[in-house]
């Protein structure tokens, strides 16, 4: 650890002292219809520098090296605008810019999946961006729940309200790689009810690649990338201290939301902090009523430092997430279906349970059975100027522990309590352009280290991991054709000591032990080297200023995580044993990606395809014993034993954004997502037939459609004023993983949605934004396919002839952002 922060150190004083490259800065305003027009996105193209304007339309880009440049100015719902200039030595450039109302995402800049930033319409992989604007309009759970609702062909496996774990094209758990500002997200991924550990008020980006980034980021981007990018501190005024507001409220759980952010910069350097808090009730249905255990309590702080010089930046930022969040398991009478509590360890009785009083459903009161994950992170990103070049260095450690408590008869003792330290590192070099070509080299991995504290359920062992991978990627324009490749090799190491487990006579329970004479080891002494190839080759190609074509294909790799080949114990907070496999080999994928988009000036078109076919495919089902009966190693408990075999996916998305002319202010968005996944375990499906057909969590076919109109004028002192309505539309998923009933058909819904905002301006001074949105405005009673409580069921019927727990019902949601 010492070694790290002197690394850290050395990094930024350090970086002084390399060679000084003449710059300028580029600063001015954007406008639409005469206003001011706030987080539009200013990129350098071609490098890494970049900005959002503030409140009052205002930017300020600096370290701009001196020759020709190319500005493009892009906001989703207006007309990109790109400026090419001149600038020298030491200069101060103005360059305002003015939008116009007509949305073309396609000339946005991502940083997410590529080796340099790069427009979104030449990634030869499909790459989504939500801005800020897009994560406020909804009532969102959590951060993942904002991508989920902005992105076909992402979706999420839930366990209430605040937890949800991505997937991309029906893949998830360690195949999609969630980032926080470029630094792998390292927080025991593999369980069902491990939710990303990031403020959702914080962050000002989101970016998706839905495909595979192996080549870049290695293992654990099979499927793709989930980046969470947070606000920059040096936008606002110059040497003037500035933040926002938030508050929020959601009537179906009561939640109470608020956040303050404060920015400051000056001369170079840039200063910002953010704390925010949530809670929230259990959340309420039309069939269930209240559910019980799925409230929680959040807490959230960041600080944040930087500087910008000629020779380049360096930013440190570290974070805090302190979440408790109660554990469901779903028991309930027999008769009435109110839900139950557990009040003993020993001698527990589903059918004997206490029914939960009314009064204690509603309130912000945890119960004594919840978990606690605290998640702590220190990361620094630096861009150094190597001549024509640029060096890039990304250190980071971060710490994620996680308590599960529940022993009602022993609330302070936990079931589960695991300490997980990782150390990241990513070093990527951008050559100079020669030939035309540019090169990209780069070194990224992780080392990490995982203990069991002091617990009575020991699910995975003591393990120690490290990762390392280099690649090269190379990106070449043929006029209107842009090719991109590159390759990449991965290897890592994975080891556990024996690990014991014994009785602990104070409290009844297990306890790790020493050593046990006479007794097998819980976890075996392990030690296993994984090592893969990853490559991707891939281009876009303009037809003509409207249409691209885009086509990739590409080798991803994954080694297999813990739970998959050393688990053999309880989760207690996922009511699921985890039996793993050390035999298992790395997962390789191979898939082919096809899009074309077009950029008409009534509407963006877009529609992608891909074919996956992946060798030692790992996924989860039910152990049975010789007569075909689920076992149940821990009373009340489901066991799954991790397979593995060959898998195909395919599928489709499809995006038609309407913006008619003739109808300015007037939107109508529309998207599909498609996908289809095949088990390919000849062994099983020649045993189970079409039971084992399908993978699981492989999400249904879902639409969505959003109509909006945003006043193209002010009203007043009301600006971007707003109403929209939304359709989702999720058909019923027959496609599912039906072997020992570990997934059932899921019936088809449709929610309804309704929305309205506007932003309040005293003058060119920006006073408040106001979003207002009713989600599931009949109050319809659903269950998403991917809602791990629609399996929380104790018993084979029940009077109602609803089994499981469903989703949320009517919400309406209320949230006031103020800058100050």
């Amino acid at each position: 650890m010492k070694q790290l922060f002197f690394l850290l150190l050395v990094l930024l004083v350090g970086s002084e002292a390399l060679a000084q490259s003449a710059t300028a800065t580029i600063r001015g305003q954007v406008r639409a219809v005469g206003q001011p027009l706030e987080q539009v996105t200013v990129a350098l193209v071609g490098t890494a520098e970049g900005c959002t304007t503030n409140a009052q339309g205002r930017y300020e880009l600096r370290n701009v090296p001196i020759g020709t440049a190319e500005i493009v100015f892009s906001f989703v719902g207006y007309q990109p605008v790109r400026r090419r200039v001149t600038v020298a030595a030491t200069q101060t450039l103005v360059l305002d810019a003015a939008l116009v109302a007509t949305p073309a995402a396609l000339e946005e800049v991502v940083v997410t999946g590529v080796s340099r930033a790069t427009e979104l319409r030449r990634s030869p992989v499909p790459v989504a961006a939500l801005n800020r604007r897009d994560i406020n309009l909804n009532a969102n759970g959590n951060v993942i729940d904002a991508a989920v609702r902005g992105v076909p062909g992402l979706s999420a496996v839930t366990t209430g309200p605040n937890i949800s774990k991505p997937f991309i094209r029906g893949l998830g758990y360690n195949r999609v790689l969630t980032m926080y500002n470029g630094l792998r997200q390292e927080g025991q991924q593999w369980g069902d009810e491990h939710g990303i550990e990031v403020d959702q008020y914080d962050i000002e980006r989101i970016e998706v690649v839905k495909g595979p980034a192996s080549l870049i980021y290695g293992s654990d981007a099979v499927a793709g990338v989930v980046n969470l990018l947070p606000r920059r501190p040096d936008d606002g005024p110059e040497g003037q201290l500035h933040g926002d507001a938030l508050t929020e409220y959601q009537t179906n759980n009561n939640l109470l939301g608020a956040s303050i952010g404060l920015r400051y910069h000056r001369a170079g350097w840039h200063y910002g902090g953010r704390a925010s808090y949530r809670l929230a009730q259990n959340y309420r249905n039309p069939v269930d009523g209240r559910v019980y255990g799925t409230a929680f309590r959040e807490l959230n702080a960041t600080a944040t430092a930087g500087v910008d010089k000629s020779w380049g930046s360096s930013d440190w930022s570290m974070t805090l997430y302190d979440n408790r969040q109660e554990i469901p398991d779903g028991s309930r009478d027999s008769l009435s279906r109110r839900f139950t509590r557990q009040v003993l360890d020993e001698g527990d009785d589903i059918r004997s349970r206490p029914v939960m009083p009314t009064a204690e459903l509603s309130t912000y009161r945890l119960n004594p059975l919840y978990q606690r994950i605290q998640h702590y992170r220190l990361l620094t990103r630096n861009r150094f100027r190597l001549g024509a070049g640029e060096l890039h260095a990304l250190l980071g450690v971060q710490q994620n522990r996680r308590r599960e408590y529940n022993h009602p008869t022993l609330p302070e003792q936990p079931g589960l309590s695991v300490q997980l330290t990782t150390y990241n590192y990513d070093l990527r070099y951008a050559a100079p352009t020669l030939l035309g070509v540019e090169a990209t080299a780069g070194l990224n991995g992780m080392a990490q280290r995982n203990r069991n504290q002091d617990a009575t359920d020991f699910p995975i062992p003591d393990y120690n991991l490290f990762d390392i991978g280099g690649y090269l990627h190379l990106k070449k324009t043929f006029g209107r054709l842009d090719l991109a490749g590159g390759l990449r090799y991965d290897t890592r190491h994975l080891t556990w000591n024996d690990f014991y487990v014994g009785p602990n006579l104070a409290t009844g329970f297990d306890q790790r032990v020493p050593t046990a004479p006479g007794k097998e080891p819980q976890f075996a002494a392990f030690g296993r080297w994984y090592r893969g190839v990853s490559a991707s080759v891939g281009g876009t190609y303009a037809l003509g200023e409207r249409y691209v074509l885009r086509a990739n294909v590409a080798r991803g790799y994954r080694a297999p995580n813990i739970t998959e080949v050393g688990s053999n114990g309880l989760d207690p907070g996922a009511h699921i044993v985890y039996l793993g496999n050390r035999t298992f080999d790395p997962e390789f994928s191979l898939q082919q990606d096809l899009g074309l988009a077009a950029r008409l000036p009534w509407a963006d078109l877009s529609v992608d395809a891909f074919h996956n076919r992946i060798t030692g495919y790992i996924y989860q089902a039910r152990l049975t014993d010789a007569n075909g009966q689920p076992v149940e190693l821990v009373p009340g408990n489901v066991t799954y034993q991790y397979q593995q075999s060959g898998a195909r996916l395919y599928g489709t998305e499809l995006t038609a954004n309407l913006h008619p002319t003739a109808l300015p202010g007037f939107m109508l968005n529309n998207s599909l997502a498609y996908v289809v996944g095949l088990n390919q375990n000849s062994a099983l499906r020649a045993t189970e037939g079409n039971a084992a057909k399908y993978l699981p969590f492989i999400p249904p076919l879902y639409a969505r459609s959003e109509a909006r109109y945003t006043t193209p004028r002010p009203l007043g002192p009301f600006h971007a004023t707003y109403v929209r309505a939304t359709v989702d539309i999720n058909a019923a998923q027959n496609r599912f993983y039906a072997v020992d009933n570990t997934e059932t058909r899921t019936a088809g819904y449709t929610l309804l949605g309704l929305g309205a905002g506007t932003t309040l301006r005293a003058g060119q001074r920006e006073v408040a934004q106001l979003f207002v949105q009713v989600d599931n405005v009949l109050n319809m009673a659903y269950q998403s396919h991917l809602n791990r409580l629609k399996y929380f069921e104790y018993y084979s019927a029940s009077p109602n002839g609803r089994s499981g727990i469903y989703n949320q019902g009517r919400n309406v949601s209320v949230k006031v952002v103020v800058p100050f």
